[in-house]
């Protein structure tokens, strides 16, 4: 099977725990195959490479449950993992699903009136194809299978994850800076089940205004710009798959749309400074910094 290639923009996102939320998250969830493999048979892609005049060669992948090794326990539900299966060149190799080790976190799981459901497989393998997809269309001229794990690896990488630790560094010392150092180390210790932004967000509704206020105006100059990247992809009522990958912001459109978000929410807000920031943060140079 060839396979057209399609980038969308970013997808998924946070919502809102309404009762009308619960109700469509539940059916989303239902629709969605949450947690299940499609019965149809994981089928491989095929994509030619034209590396020069003369030699044109296949790349053929194929994301797939692996059923030779152990079920894992995937937010409640025993499931095979995800693993990916390229071949180049008459090579063959097998790598781990990055996004489902991502996706195995409790704070991805989809919390309807109590319970939790695991997100959908399916939805899962598809970001999958996308990211390979892209990085075998970055390197016509080059592609190995060593050059796929290495750039795989890299844009497969999840910014708001990276970035989450450091958001809470700061909202622990933005608490003690506040007199309410308890808070802040309850926070940090609790070994949170539930995304950091959600508890930002709850934290809107039982702080007076003007201190959430400046927890969120300081974050610009103390943390990591988990906020407003979070904040940016957020879509009321879809399932969570809240990733903002490298590969998501690298596309051109996601840029642009970020950079119009912050122009809206926070015009007093220096944007090529928090633009630097993530650029630094993909490359390292940001991730040394203490926040």
């Amino acid at each position: 099977m060839v396979k057209q290639i399609y980038f969308p923009n970013i997808r998924s996102i946070c919502i809102n725990f309404t009762p009308l939320n619960d109700i469509v998250l539940i059916c989303a969830c239902l629709v969605g195959g949450a947690g299940e493999y499609s019965e149809e048979p994981y089928q491989n892609t095929s994509k030619l490479i034209k590396m020069d005049e003369k030699k044109i060669y296949q790349v053929t992948y194929k994301v797939y449950p692996n059923e030779r090794i152990k079920k894992v326990s995937f937010h409640g539900k025993l499931v095979y993992p995800l693993y990916i299966r390229l071949t180049f060149d008459r090579r063959s190799t097998e790598y781990k699903s990055n996004l489902f080790d991502l996706f195995m976190k409790p704070k991805y799981g989809i919390r309807v009136s109590g319970q939790v459901y695991p997100p959908s497989i399916e939805k899962i393998i598809q970001r999958e194809e996308e990211l390979i997809e892209f990085v075998i269309d970055r390197h016509p001229e080059d592609f190995s299978l060593e050059v796929f794990k290495q750039e795989y690896d890299h844009y497969s990488r999840d910014l708001l994850d990276e970035m989450e630790p450091g958001f809470m560094n700061y909202i622990q010392t933005f608490f003690e800076d506040e007199g309410m150092p308890n808070l802040g180390d309850v926070l940090a210790n609790s070994g949170l089940e539930v995304s950091l932004y959600e508890v930002i967000r709850d934290l809107k509704m039982a702080l007076k205004p003007d201190l959430y206020q400046h927890l969120i105006d300081h974050s610009f100059h103390y943390a990591p710009p988990y906020f407003p990247l979070h904040q940016f992809i957020e879509t009321p009522l879809r399932p969570p798959l809240t990733v903002l990958t490298v590969m998501d912001w690298e596309i051109p459109s996601t840029k642009k749309g970020f950079s119009d978000f912050m122009e809206r929410n926070y015009p007093r807000q220096d944007l090529a400074e928090i633009l630097g920031q993530i650029n630094g943060w993909i490359k390292g140079a940001s991730r040394d910094r203490k926040w």
